[in-house]
């Protein structure tokens, strides 16, 4: 496509430049377009490891050329053989490699054709390092490079063969994302580590096309440590120019190069290492002696990383707990063991006891004497315990606040949050008083309390909280216990909210892929946080990136946890948002009424989830100029929220009106009417919206 040539820049400063032209009789359009892809590609990125681009324009033939970086250089495994390098320098220099392709994936920019010789190992300052070079088949994922037509073509292979990953080798449309390259430094890796290439490339190039795309995609190559045992005469060279021989060569190979190798190599993305920081991450721990990502769950390995890296103090201490073990551990252990379990015992019994006498006097309600004639509801039973919880258990604090908290979360999942909140602050504060704020009932608390604080639009009092859970979770469970991955769940939720984008997608990303690796695809936190994935991508009318991860979560819903589960009923509204959105309305009418027909059987009319529903269907309808079904729509769930024109005291003082509910209704009630062309009914309707208060009004 362009030929690059050794040039002098003389002004503004005096320098040699590489200066790449587009090839005369080449400036085809699609060329010229790739050609001012790379061009922008370079300008983008600014990073050691890099060819960084100086200028820019168009010769007076037309041909559009830029100047680069000179890199007076040699491919990345011919200068490390040249040089001999050991294995651990090998890594190091790999590494940087590594951090340059990680900046450009930052800004956006996929390489699709990483391979030694597009990546130049240069000497400054006595120093080794790496650039990379040749962004001519980048492709950009968050912004257009040109904008001049630029296309892949279906049944084109873009890349090397030898290096190319298995999505690259479908040609079929798939879309290319960051871990392509990730496997393309798998290549390299291997190449660098056992010397010769995972796939011979004389052989490979000798097969037909299709033949090819079929090793690459479905042939899986031996570990670097067997490749190394199989070159017979050949290894001893191998071995010769990293400083070692061919059986101690295969040893250091064994283990954790093997297994970040391999992991780099999968063939299906989903389980090769998410980026390629993540990559870089691997072999650091390798060479720091931390055991690595990509190592099966053995204690021995991790014990035995342990040792290495800390051989005298190791050896010390097991002496001394050798010579003192038998004389005190033993009895001191026990002795602790028996009190613990002596005062746990009786503090259980005691919280049992003031449980059930709790309980015991909320159900004398049942009691004629108590009951007065009157059948009490479930909900007043609740209210009585509610008010009643502080005095009945004054002297059990912790499981006072226990209780408050179980009631809270009830009345949160019954849509009750004005109750719920004011129990969940009083158990908050006494679990930290008297558990501590890291206490996983202390910390549960606050999350609920903060989901409260988000039902009920309370966003900057959630923050707080959400992040002081999220933090404590990571330091006290680790990353990847399911309780902290529920806490960047929720946070992640919050900043989707808020409108924070970058933030929320960032850490939503973050999470999914933990609990996709750890838990499984099919999870049920896994399907929340892609549906969270999901809900992100439709606030930001990415309608055509949420539709697919909103059909999937329903999908696996429907399959697994039942039709009228309230999880598939809200993935059943999502999907019908989705698609009306799209204006695919005929498939959004027939998901809306099933699923207002569900949450009506299964939450209640009035439930703030089967009104949400029911005025999304009515707006729909509204847009379609379906106006007498929407109005009845509207009417009948105004009807049960009991707000309407004319009613004293409008709009009513009802949890569901806290909610918003009743007035969301009422404002859709008054849109239909302006749309409908019916302005006395939308004055009606507006003279029962409430006025906003002037404290409100000014936060």
């Amino acid at each position: 496509m362009g030929e690059v040539w050794l040039a002098e820049q003389t002004r503004p400063v005096h320098r040699q430049v590489a200066l790449k032209v587009i090839k005369a009789g080449m400036d085809t359009a699609q060329v010229v377009a790739r050609f001012e892809a790379e061009r922008q590609a370079l300008a983008l990125m600014s990073h050691p490891a890099i060819a960084q681009v100086f200028d820019a324009g168009v010769t007076p033939q037309g041909r559009p050329f830029f100047a680069m970086e000179y890199v007076r250089g040699e491919p990345i495994t011919a200068y490390c053989d040249r040089q001999r390098l050991s294995m651990a320098q090998r890594l190091h220099l790999f590494i940087e490699v590594c951090d340059g392709v990680q900046h450009a994936h930052q800004k956006g920019i996929i390489h699709r054709d990483l391979k030694p010789s597009n990546i130049l190992v240069t000497v400054l300052d006595d120093r080794a390092v790496p650039k990379i070079i040749d962004f001519g088949v980048a492709k950009a994922t968050t912004q257009h490079l040109t904008e001049r037509t630029l296309y892949t073509e279906l049944g084109v292979l873009i890349g090397t063969p030898e290096y190319m990953s298995p999505e690259q080798a479908e040609m079929t449309g798939l879309d290319i994302d960051t871990r392509t390259d990730v496997y393309a430094l798998g290549v390299i890796l291997y190449e660098l580590l056992a010397g010769v290439l995972p796939f011979d490339s004389k052989s490979l190039r000798e097969k037909g096309l299709d033949e090819i795309r079929r090793t690459i995609r479905d042939t899986d190559p031996p570990r670097p440590s067997t490749r190394i045992t199989s070159l017979g005469a050949r290894a001893t060279g191998v071995a010769e120019i990293r400083g070692t021989n061919p059986a101690r060569l295969a040893s250091q190979l064994r283990g954790d190069l093997d297994w970040i190798t391999m992991k780099a190599l999968e063939k299906d993305r989903t389980r090769r290492y998410g980026s390629v920081s993540d990559l870089a991450a691997d072999l650091r721990r390798h060479l720091d002696d931390v055991p690595v990502l990509a190592s099966p769950p053995s204690t021995v390995y991790r014990v035995s990383k342990f040792v290495r890296r800390h051989r005298m103090g190791v050896a010390v201490a097991a002496t001394l707990v050798f010579v003192l073990a038998a004389f005190a551990a033993t009895m001191a252990v026990q002795a602790r063991r028996i009190a613990r379990e002596r005062d746990r015992a009786n503090t259980e019994a005691e919280s049992a006891k003031q449980v059930a006498n709790f309980l015991s006097g909320l159900f004398n309600v049942s009691d004629p004497s108590e009951a007065r004639g009157n059948t009490l509801t479930a909900r007043e039973i609740l209210d009585k315990g509610a008010q009643n919880i502080e005095r009945s258990l004054a002297s059990q604090p912790q499981v006072r606040a226990k209780l408050e908290a179980t009631i809270g979360n009830v009345y949160t999942n019954l849509g009750i949050y004005k109750a719920a909140a004011p129990l969940l602050e009083r158990a908050v504060e006494t679990q930290q008083r008297t558990l501590g704020p890291d206490h996983s009932e202390t910390l549960s608390s606050m999350n609920a309390l903060a989901n409260v604080y988000w039902y009920q639009g309370r966003y900057d009092e959630a923050e707080p909280l959400y992040v002081a859970v999220l933090d404590r979770r990571r330091r006290t469970l680790g990353q990847e216990h399911a309780e902290t991955l529920q806490a960047a769940y929720d946070l992640g939720s919050l900043y989707t909210v808020q409108r924070r984008w970058t933030e929320a997608e960032q850490l939503t990303r973050q999470t999914f892929e933990i609990q996709r690796r750890v838990a499984g695809e099919e999870h049920p936190d896994t399907l929340s946080t892609m549906n969270n994935l999901a809900s992100l991508f439709w606030r930001q009318a990415r309608y055509s990136d949420a539709e697919p991860l909103y059909v999937k979560i329903l999908e696996i819903r429907r399959r697994s946890i039942g039709g009228d589960h309230p999880d598939t009923l809200t993935s059943i509204h999502n999907l019908a948002t989705t698609y009306d959105a799209l204006g695919r309305y005929a498939d959004a009418e027939r998901l809306y009424l099933e699923v207002c027909e569900a949450k009506r059987r299964v939450l209640g009319e009035v439930h703030p989830a089967t009104t949400l529903s029911i005025a999304r269907l009515a707006g729909m309808y509204v847009k379609i100029k379906r106006y007498d079904e929407a109005e009845s729509l509207l009417l009948d769930v105004a009807r049960r929220l009991q707000i309407g024109p004319g009613r004293e005291g409008q709009p009513t003082r009802t949890e569901f009106q806290a909610q918003g509910a009743a007035v969301n209704v009422a404002r859709q009630l008054v849109d239909l009417y302006d749309a409908w062309g019916k302005p006395g009914r939308a004055a009606e309707w507006r003279a029962t919206l409430p006025r906003e208060p002037a404290a409100a009004a000014a936060r």
